[in-house]
Parts: C-alpha cells; structure tokens; sequence
C-alpha cells in the first residue's frame, strides 16, 4: 500500500524539500491547500518558516485550520514542523500574540537563552521523554537541525522531545494523532530520514 501525505501549502515553508525527503523514504506526497486533495490523504504534514501571526493569518485565510480540525477527529495523523508545531497549540506571544490551532494545549513563547544568539541555528542532541512510534529507531541524544527563536510550552503529559540552547526547551510533542517537531526533519539526514519513515507508517496503519 501507498501512503499518500499531503503537505499543506499556505505559503510559508520549504514544501520541496520535505516532499523530496518523503518521496526517498517511500511516501507519496503532494503539496495541496484544497479539501480534496487534504481528504484523499492518509497523513497531513503542517510545515511552516518565518512568524507564527502571519502563518495563522494564511492557514484562516485557505481555510485549512477547519480542514486540520476536521482531519484530526477523523484519526489521521498530523505533523507539524518547524512553525508548523508552533501553530498546533493554542496561542504564542510572537509579535504581539496570534491564537493558534489548539490541538495541543499550551502557549509558545520566546526561548530563554539569556546571552545566547537568537534565532537558535545548528545541531542539537534531542532527548527522548517518553517512547514514541514516531522516534522509534533513534536514539535519545541524536541531533537534529534547528532554526527558531520561539518554542512551545506544552502539558507534562504530551511533551515527547527537548534540546538545550541556553535553558532546556520542548522540541517535540504527541498527543493522540497529533505529532509535532521543532527541528527539521528533512535537513536532518538519516535520523530525520527515520522519523519522516517513521510518520508515513503511523500514517499506513490508520483504517481508512
């Protein structure tokens, strides 16, 4: 069976080089904003690049925050990244506040880095808080690629992933079928290889 994912377009991401990453590990993808497209696949990717406000702005926009919420209660699995994770949760304090989607309760706020550089750029050894069909195959202390000046702060119960820039920050989160990472997998090599391999089988094993 083909596992098709659609990456959601609302203009801000690097869509291609997530496609690229999915079609390597075996995954059918598409880059789609419409209801058809979202509907026909088996697994959503929100992707995401620049400031939470505006990247809400254009998900209302398109309508897609109805078709995520829509999605999610049907079961499908859904992952965000980069920003993409921001705006599953409720709010953030970027450029004077934005609501997000709320599938994952918790606000996002500025990283606390006191003398460090913002954004946060390069490799960070993430650890592992708790097993995960989407990390399985990785080892806890793998590093993944990072760009961000804001990460998430979400409930004790569904934080999966942290790295440290300055203090100890949330870079990965579940909750049900509702997956998000902070880094970027698809400029992660082979770890990041894995867990996109990794969503695809979360996405095959959902009934349809």
């Amino acid at each position: 069976m083909t596992v098709r994912i659609c990456i959601l377009d609302y203009g801000m991401g690097n869509l291609r080089s997530v496609e690229k990453a999915l079609e390597h590990v075996g995954a059918t993808a598409t880059i789609a904003n419409d209801g058809e497209s979202i509907r026909a696949a088996d697994g959503l990717i929100l992707p995401g690049v620049g400031a939470f406000p505006k990247a809400m702005e254009g998900v209302r926009e398109l309508g897609l925050d109805e078709l995520i919420e829509e999605r999610r209660t049907a079961g499908v699995p859904i992952l965000g990244i980069c920003l993409g994770l921001q705006l599953l949760f409720d709010s953030t304090t970027e450029l004077g506040g934005a609501a997000g989607l709320g599938l994952l309760p918790g606000a996002v706020d500025e990283l606390d880095a006191p003398g460090l550089k913002i954004p946060h750029i390069g490799w960070s050894p993430v650890r592992w808080e708790r097993e995960s069909r989407l990390t399985d195959g990785i080892g806890s202390g793998t590093p993944f690629y990072l760009v961000h000046s804001f990460a998430p702060r979400p409930d004790a119960g569904d934080l999966l992933g942290t790295a440290e820039y300055g203090d100890r920050f949330a870079c990965a989160a579940e909750r049900d079928n509702v997956f998000g990472v902070q880094f970027h997998p698809e400029k992660s090599s082979a770890a990041g290889l894995r867990l996109l391999s990794n969503f695809a089988g979360i996405c095959a094993s959902v009934p349809a």
